[in-house]
């Protein structure tokens, strides 16, 4: 197997770390649009042989697909932010690659009813797409990080072993995570989380299919193991809603983020003020008028979530909580995967949350290359057997658990 990764942010590196320690790869093109920070990651592997940095525009299409020629890689990992899933998408396709993403091409709200009806739903242009991928042969795996990704698999994981019907699948995420000299600092990207959290979410249900709700909405305290505690979750759009009713049987689906209520009264004055926006706004600057994102200005303004490792102190949960029946009595348990930033930072030198989303595209990754998994079209973690997943994840070093509620 031969992988281009673009992307060489802080779940770009911590990728390559990962995947550094497993042989089933021959090499591993590292490519960003800023060189040197493509370089960097491949200057931490120190000397790894199967690692080379390399410079390319996400958005180009063309230049993207002569670099899986050029570099004869027959996969394309894409660790970039959601607005250059589909340019990556098409490269691939182009290129007669395998495609994976942690993140599924962008959603756009319905025009006269964003809260009720689904307008454009996240992964609608790469579904649109699926026949023919099909018909190439080809695999495009979507979603495959933490949330999205573990967490589909988890839901996959109950349907087959745990129940005989399924009410409600809800994919529930927390941390207890703090940040030392910052009052506000995001663990993940803020473009992202703004793009999650302040459009409509959407939820699942049986004979009335996908719609959606007011942001932050049905908030709930859900209690996170290992330590973390109760912590006040909100519905929010994301890709498991979308992704899960697909290949498993259940009544219901929803997924609620543990924000806490100072970080949702944050992300609601960015959006009173126009700052999540993403169209240009022109700005005085010294050489004339600038036109800038509002939204590339406060991500500007905040630090890297990737630098922020050292000050961090705590831990991150992901995980999938089901509820139905087994053997004709109720049964509801959690499936969760927790990383403690101390951990992650001594193992892998990679701060908690990126880290927990890196490691599961390198287990795919490793179960697309050893044959365990293998499909054709545009396919979710849910249309792959989870036991493979779920046992090599442990052999990482990095085992998941299960609660019964």
């Amino acid at each position: 197997m031969r992988v281009l990764l673009v992307g060489a942010g802080g779940v770009g590196g911590a990728i390559t770390r990962i995947a550094a320690r497993r042989p089933f790869f021959e090499a591993m093109v590292v490519a960003d649009y800023d060189p040197a920070r493509a370089e960097a990651a491949v200057a931490a592997l120190e000397g790894d042989p199967r690692f080379t940095a390399e410079q390319v525009d996400a958005g180009d299409e063309a230049a993207v697909t002569r670099l899986l020629a050029g570099h004869r890689c027959d996969v394309l990992l894409n660790a970039t932010d959601p607005r250059f899933v589909m340019p990556l998408f098409r490269a691939a396709r182009a290129a007669g690659a395998t495609y994976l993403d942690m993140a599924m091409s962008l959603s756009r709200p319905h025009a006269e009813r964003p809260y009720e009806e689904c307008g454009v739903k996240l992964g609608d242009e790469q579904f649109a797409q699926a026949a023919d991928w099909e018909k190439e042969g080809l695999l495009a795996l979507v979603g495959m990080g933490v949330e999205p990704g573990l967490s589909d698999v988890f839901a996959r994981h109950a349907a087959d072993e745990l129940f005989d019907e399924i009410e409600e699948i809800g994919i529930r995420d927390g941390a207890n995570l703090t940040v030392d000299g910052y009052d506000f600092a995001p663990s993940f990207s803020i473009w992202t989380t703004i793009e999650e959290c302040l459009n409509p979410p959407v939820v699942y249900e049986t004979g009335t299919g996908w719609f959606t709700t007011e942001p932050f909405s049905e908030p709930e305290v859900f209690d996170f193991p290992e330590g973390i505690g109760p912590v006040e979750c909100v519905n929010v759009e994301h890709e498991e809603v979308l992704l899960v009713p697909r290949w498993v049987d259940a009544r219901r689906v929803t997924f609620k983020y543990g924000l806490g209520r100072e970080f949702v009264e944050t992300l609601k004055t960015l959006h009173l003020l126009g700052l999540d926006r993403t169209d240009p706004v022109t700005v005085p600057g010294p050489d004339g008028p600038v036109a800038v994102s509002p939204r590339d200005v406060v991500a500007a303004c905040l630090p890297d979530p990737a630098t922020l490792g050292e000050r961090m102190h705590g831990k991150t949960c992901a995980g999938t909580w089901v509820k139905g029946v087994k053997d004709g009595e109720p049964r509801e348990v959690y499936l969760y995967h927790v990383v403690d930033n101390q951990w992650s930072m001594t193992e892998y030198g990679s701060q908690a949350v990126v880290w927990q989303t890196a490691v599961n595209p390198v287990v795919a990754l490793e179960l697309l290359a050893t044959g365990a998994w293998s499909g054709a079209g545009v396919l979710g973690p849910e249309a792959f057997p989870a036991r493979p997943f779920l046992d090599l994840l442990t052999d990482y070093g990095s085992p998941w658990g299960m609660r019964e509620q």
